[in-house]
């Protein structure tokens, strides 16, 4: 058996299908999309004998964990995302570079803090649940003896009995801010260890699910023995990650094909072709790992009666709002007492606030020789507004800088050497209601196969993990057809620690004991 790939003797093994190490004969597979789902797709099947094609539109690697240089030595990406030690699939598919992930530094601390001086930390907790949530509780001012009494209990204990994959429909019909109103968690408590991980899924917590929240707290906090710090790239997404992978993918006869968006997508009796600019390139089936709207766009045109239901469902899928990231190179260095990451809550549009230099050896060289610093801000679930309307989302880039002045006070009479602005609304969002209708992995054409952190998904996992799980799966599916063995999958415990019997939902969609 294969051992587990953390420190959680608790994480859970769920067994590729046997079959032979590599597929019979000749078989081909494209990949549309060259983000984590898309490369974890290729990976897993170019190890098994597939000839595999990839066709990203976009002119490198890694999807919405991409990176690129703006000149001046300097790099930009879409912002900051953390490596938790959670990610058994992700870090599993970058294993594949680096078996020891030497290129992954761990983040000592991401404090959480308000205006009102509360202050959160991560820092020094034990690992093994419930005792690390207890232990952070006990420590947090956030939660005063007056705050717990109110805490409604029949609501906190569903967080430690939740079952997977149940538990995504049980709260069907609730949103996230739903659920944090029932709980009754301190107002303050509510902000720093709740919401601030709400808004991290790019939505405000009134659009955003129950069960994804709920699935959320087990994965990071109440399920999981591996802690509640995280890792992060010791350089920029590209050099650190997506070009080792795809040194990698092209070792084992990958066709990785960048600057090359798929226009159309056809199942047919002999296999799946797509078209790309002039060019039609064919092969056995294909994994559609596209962002969420480009796959949307992509599924609409895909002829074929017995898909009707199934482009419906991935037609009713719709993106988060938009969020803003601002990166800053100063020059004179922020205080060395800061942390290299800071959540925030209460500071207008203001969500988090990332110092590069702390772990982007990029970063560092910069910030070295010009004595300076590299500041990353974030706002999420920004007005729709801003897409299009260049004041308005000026607006939201001044406020950002101004509140970054109130976190960190040294940054008045910084100079900006150079500023980069970016605004997208590429990312999904899972609401509140349609969760067992949404799409999966499987399609109705076996030829035909999804991944992405959009899709419906039983495990326990969202965002990086999701779309890395949902890759493999995918691969899985298509080497299952063709007689070769599946990957395994690791997710943390898929019950909670006091799920000994069946949640039941109430009329109202929320779960309850």
């Amino acid at each position: 058996m294969s051992q587990p790939p953390g420190t959680d003797r608790r994480a859970v093994r769920h067994p590729g299908a046997p079959g032979a190490r590599r597929v019979q004969g000749e078989r081909s597979a494209l990949v549309v999309g060259g983000g984590i789902a898309g490369l974890a797709a290729a990976t897993a099947l170019a190890e098994r004998g597939v000839r595999v094609t990839v066709a990203e539109s976009g002119d490198r690697l890694g999807g919405r964990v991409a990176a690129w240089p703006v000149g001046e030595q300097r790099t930009m990406s879409r912002g900051f995302h953390a490596f938790f030690r959670q990610y058994y699939n992700l870090r599993r598919l970058l294993r594949r570079i680096d078996v020891d992930l030497s290129f992954l530094v761990p983040v000592d601390d991401y404090p959480l803090q308000r205006p009102d001086g509360l202050r959160d930390s991560f820092t020094g907790l034990v690992t093994t649940p419930p005792w690390s949530v207890l232990q952070f509780v006990a420590r947090s001012p956030a939660f005063t003896a007056k705050g717990l009494a109110g805490v409604h209990i029949p609501s906190a204990l569903e967080l430690l009995k939740v079952r997977f994959p149940d538990t995504y429909e049980d709260y069907d019909g609730e949103s996230a801010a739903a659920f944090l109103d029932r709980l009754r968690f301190p107002a303050g408590a509510r902000d720093l260890a709740l919401e601030v991980f709400a808004r991290s899924f790019f939505a405000d917590p009134r659009e955003f699910g129950a069960g994804e929240l709920v699935a959320m707290f087990h994965t990071y906090f109440l399920g999981s023995a591996e802690g509640l710090l995280f890792d992060v790239p010791d350089d920029d997404y590209d050099t650190a990650l997506w070009r080792p992978l795809a040194a990698r993918l092209d070792g084992l006869g990958v066709d990785l094909r960048l600057d090359s968006p798929v226009d159309s997508i056809e199942v047919g009796d002999g296999g799946v072709a797509v078209s790309i600019g002039a060019h039609r390139v064919e092969a056995d089936a294909l994994v559609l790992a596209a962002g969420p709207r480009a796959s949307r766009e992509l599924a609409e045109g895909i002829p074929g009666d017995h898909l009707a239901a199934w482009r419906e469902s991935v037609a009713a899928t719709f993106n988060a709002p938009p969020f803003v990231v601002v990166r800053l190179w100063l020059d004179a260095p922020v205080n060395a007492s800061r942390p290299a990451f800071l959540g925030t809550s209460g500071y207008g549009p203001l969500d988090n606030v990332s110092v590069l230099e702390r772990f982007e050896d990029g970063a560092a060289r910069w910030a070295d020789n010009r004595r300076g610093s590299v500041v990353e801000l974030h706002a999420y679930a920004c007005d729709a507004s801003i897409v299009d309307d260049q004041a308005a989302a000026s607006s939201v880039v001044d406020r950002l800088e101004a509140e970054l002045h109130r976190v960190y006070p040294e940054t008045v009479t910084a100079g900006v050497v150079a500023r980069e602005v970016l605004v997208r609304d590429d990312c999904t969002l899972i609401g509140p209601t349609g969760w067992a209708g949404r799409p999966g992995v499987d399609t109705p054409d076996p030829r035909l196969v999804l991944a992405g952190d959009w899709l419906r998904c039983g495990y326990p996992v969202a965002l990086m993990e999701r779309a890395a799980t949902t890759g493999f799966l995918a691969a899985n599916r298509l080497l299952g057809r063709w007689g070769a063995a599946g990957h395994d999958i690791w997710t943390v415990p898929m019950r909670g620690l006091l799920a000994g019997r069946r949640v039941r939902p109430t009329s109202g969609g929320a779960a309850r004991s």
